[in-house]
């Protein structure tokens, strides 16, 4: 597997399981998964969609907006604490059998206070992100255009944005402006009192989470792990097993190297896991609970509100106050967003006993928000258009991919048919209310 490179020998197996396990690493995606042709050349806008029906000639870019996730990052110090405890379970062993021997002599390099830091890797895929763009949308990334900038008041948030800005210098031999931040569009989230108390803060709100980390498939893979290790199945839990799978992904993501703790997994564990991950997604930002998308309709309304601005400016024939928006924030930014909008829905929801059932399920987390994702919806300008309707269109790309449209399956649509499409959030999803506590105090998760 080409551009990985190890800090010491490991037998072939490993080679093979980090390109097996790669895709199934969920939010601790690295974003070439998604987009595969970066590996070989970084600034390449891959192979051509045939969706791309705009722009043509008849057809010239107004807006931009980007929603874009921080870069790849450093673990939380809560994961660096249970990986301290799982490296010295098995240092502390008195005949370690070779695997854990092998993993009692790993270099423990991450520290407490990397805390969720934007990594190197995290400010490349932020300089690189901004030069594709600028690239991808020539007209609008020019040094004459006004820019705005806006942040997540996180450190990683804020570091992506200031490499973005420096790729986008790069591009365009210019200084772009600096960044405000705004967390009520950002992390809408923690604004919203009723997710905090009845989503956030409510132990039983996770309890599909819970109940598939007691179930069969996690009881085999706990299993599985504890007799590799040769250490009691009684001294491993579900999330010591995952953060030795995520030490797997961020040794990945961070380092380019193929780490020995991808060793203790199989692709069928790491469907398992990978399940593990998306339905914390599912049930904490996803569609698990109405509140968790409604909390974001702040920012949904956000969006249109600018592109409404841009088509009554243009329809004055005066310059776009705001071509190009750009906002970093985080995948709980991101996913909200796509619940509220509708795409990426199963049939069925995901349930701690439906893994097998879900196994072909839309809703991945990795293939939708893993590091450096984002969201970006283009307004466009058609002069020769038949009817006033089709005079502005939108397309929406995800990860820089044409995301079809929940009402036609198109990738482009009349910007009239989109505001129809989404009146009922337009005109009646309300921060305020939407995110009140009723009266009762009630934290369960009956009236979500």
């Amino acid at each position: 597997w080409q551009g990985v490179r190890t800090c010491c020998p490991l037998p072939i197996p490993g080679a093979v399981a980090t390109s097996l396990l790669s895709g199934y690493f969920g939010t601790k995606s690295r974003y070439e998964e998604v987009n595969q042709h970066l590996l070989q050349d970084p600034l390449s806008l891959g192979p051509p969609e045939p969706g791309y029906l705009l722009p043509s000639a008849a057809c010239a870019p107004l807006q931009l907006r980007a929603l874009i996730r921080h870069g790849t990052r450093f673990p939380t110090e809560k994961q660096i604490r249970k990986l301290g405890q799982l490296h010295r379970l098995l240092r502390s062993q008195e005949r370690p059998c070779a695997a854990a021997q092998q993993l009692a002599h790993w270099d423990m390099w991450y520290q407490p206070d990397m805390d969720g830091k934007l990594a190197p890797k995290g400010r490349l895929d932020m300089e690189q992100l901004a030069q594709r763009l600028a690239a991808r949308f020539p007209g609008l990334f020019s040094p004459q255009r006004r820019f705005a900038f806006t942040s997540s008041s996180k450190h990683r948030c804020m570091e992506s944005s200031a490499a973005f800005r420096k790729g986008l210098q790069l591009a365009l031999h210019r200084q772009p402006p600096e960044t405000e931040i705004n967390d009520k569009l950002m992390r809408f989230f923690d604004h919203c009192e009723k997710f905090v108390t009845c989503v956030e803060e409510n132990a039983t709100a996770m309890y599909e989470v819970d109940a598939f980390k007691q179930g069969p498939e996690m009881k085999r893979v706990l299993e599985k792990i504890a007799a590799t290790l040769c250490v009691p199945v009684r001294d491993l839990n579900a999330d010591l097993v995952q953060v030795a799978f995520f030490t797997c992904s961020f040794e990945l993501a961070v380092k380019n190297v193929n780490s020995s703790w991808c060793l203790l997994f199989n692709e069928e564990d790491a469907k398992v896991l990978e399940y593990l991950n998306d339905l914390k997604q599912y049930w904490k930002r996803g569609y698990g609970y109405d509140i968790n998308s409604r909390s974001s309709c702040i920012l949904f309304q956000d969006i249109f509100k600018h592109l409404d601005e841009a088509i009554a400016e243009s329809k004055r024939s005066v310059p776009i106050s705001s071509p190009v928006i750009l906002q970093f924030g985080h995948a709980e930014t991101l996913q909200p967003l796509l619940a509220l909008m509708g795409f990426f829905k199963d049939e069925e929801p995901l349930t701690a006993n439906n893994y097998k059932k879900q196994m072909h399920r839309k809703f991945r987390s990795g293939h939708i928000v893993p590091y450096a994702s984002n969201l970006i919806f283009v307004l466009y300008h058609c002069d020769q258009a038949k009817t006033p309707e089709e005079e502005y269109q939108v397309q929406i790309l995800l990860n820089e991919k044409l995301l079809p449209f929940p009402h036609s399956e198109e990738t482009v649509s009349l910007y009239t048919d989109l505001k129809n499409y989404y009146k009922d959030i337009l005109q009646n999803c309300h921060f305020s209310e939407e995110c009140e506590l009723s009266k009762t105090n009630n934290t369960s998760t009956d009236e979500l």
